[in-house]
């Protein structure tokens, strides 16, 4: 059932951010925007699925110049600081958006994964005499590429600016679709580069770089501006503590932005032991593993650019997302069932790969309603003047998941050997995040 639209007349929830009551309707959805919108998320996801199965591989030539007993948190961090750049950034260039325009904002953020995208490429197709540069620009590639990525934010924000409340569950769902399809090209066009520049550890650093300059051109042509001209914006403030806790004191806002949190960090969980237990539990290769990630972003890409789409026009997105709670929670304890029975010489071995694929494609699509349904609320009960602002700390917080999820997910893998505990610790957030819903019914 759809949520009511909001009636100006009424008096509003205590604590909840909305537009003064004369603020002007939405304008109506501007192809053009959207279109570039998908583009940049997409470039984004694409450039990340293309970095990440071959970043420990690329910086594990140049390690052999770090002590060994540092040598897993210097990998450690260089796949922190991605997500970490986005935690501090996405709030500041959500804040920009709001003041100077969605607009620049993009393009400066196209033009960054440009720039360190083609990095990344020098970096990784350096000699292993030049460890300490090769390790200081891989860490400088993926502190940019961070900053740029940022923006998802303000992508979100584009949507707002071009879809009225009761399509804006829809719109929301473009973000997920491009996340989804990003992630399952990225990773086989990762696979072609090297195959068709016959290994060459430049090769899929300067696809990404490519790309993104193939996005940057098409926004500098086809991208308007969508924040509506002489709109409220405040102060600047771009790095502000106090504005993003006056967001988290909201209470329906903050409890949307703390599932949110919760949410990505048990995904997160799964998503960074992936690797490490399809080979220790079915022995999957390094190139099979590039297809299971393609997988994922197959069903990610499937559930929310139709299924998700097609239900969000005639189901409220308070249903959509306990929805999708629900799923996660049957998935993720799936996989740690299969985890607990699964090994490489296991007589069912067959069994128990046709089960995971059943079950993580379950908890994908879980996630794939969570993902937009709380993009969606958090943007209709928040002032159209700080959607920049109040969707960027939403994203702050999703990157933060992203840095604790695989840290805890790979301490409690190596922690037992029934690989169970990153799966049922995922879960148990989700039991978490199954308590908050009701806080967040409108």
């Amino acid at each position: 059932m759809n949520s009511p639209p909001t009636d100006p007349s009424r008096p509003t929830a205590p604590g909840t951010l909305t537009a003064p009551p004369a603020a002007p309707p939405p304008p109506a959805p501007n192809r053009s925007a959207l279109l570039i919108v998908f583009l940049v998320v997409f470039v984004d996801l694409l450039g990340f699925g293309i970095v990440l199965p071959l970043l420990p591989r690329y910086a594990a030539a140049y390690l052999p110049v770090i002590p060994e007993a540092a040598r897993g948190a210097v990998l450690g961090m260089l796949y922190s600081i991605f997500s970490l750049m986005q935690f501090v950034f996405s709030p500041m260039w959500g804040r920009i958006s709001d003041r100077v325009g969605r607009r620049p904002v993009l393009l400066i953020s196209l033009a960054g994964s440009v720039v360190f995208y083609a990095l990344f490429a020098v970096a990784s197709d350096l000699p292993a005499d030049a460890a300490w540069l090769a390790l200081g620009l891989l860490f400088l590639s993926r502190l940019g590429a961070g900053v740029a990525g940022a923006s998802v934010s303000t992508a979100a924000a584009v949507i707002a600016d071009c879809t009225p409340p009761e399509r804006r569950a829809k719109g929301m769902a473009l973000i997920g679709a491009a996340f989804g399809i990003g992630f399952t090209f990225g990773p086989l066009i990762g696979y072609l580069g090297l195959e068709v520049f016959d290994e060459a550890h430049w090769a899929p650093g300067a696809m990404a770089s490519l790309l993104s300059l193939l996005a940057l051109l098409l926004a500098v042509r086809l991208l308007p501006e969508t924040r509506t001209p002489g709109a409220a914006h405040g102060g600047r403030e771009w790095f502000s503590v106090r504005r993003s806790v006056e967001v988290l004191k909201t209470p329906t806002v903050g409890a949307l932005v703390l599932i949110y949190f919760l949410v990505i960090f048990g995904f997160a969980n799964f998503e960074g032991t992936l690797s490490l237990f399809t080979e220790a539990a079915f022995g999957l290769k390094n190139k099979q593993n590039f297809l299971m990630f393609a997988y994922i972003g197959l069903v990610l890409m499937v559930v929310q650019g139709g299924l998700y789409r097609r239900l969000a026009g005639t189901r409220s997105e308070e249903s959509l997302l306990a929805a999708g709670v629900v799923m996660m929670l049957l998935g993720l304890g799936g996989i740690a069932a299969v985890a607990y029975w699964a090994r490489p010489d296991s007589p069912n071995w067959n069994a128990l790969f046709a089960l995971f694929f059943v079950v993580t494609a379950v908890a994908v699509t879980g996630f794939a309603f969570v993902n937009p349904s709380v993009s969606a609320l958090v943007s209709r009960r928040s002032d159209p003047a700080r959607q920049g602002e109040v969707l960027g700390v939403n994203q702050s917080f999703a990157a933060l998941g992203r840095i604790l999820g695989p840290f805890l997910g790979l301490v409690l893998f190596e922690a037992d050997s029934s690989r169970t505990l990153p799966y049922l610790a995922a879960a148990g957030l989700l039991l978490v995040v199954a308590a908050l819903l009701p806080r967040v019914r409108g």
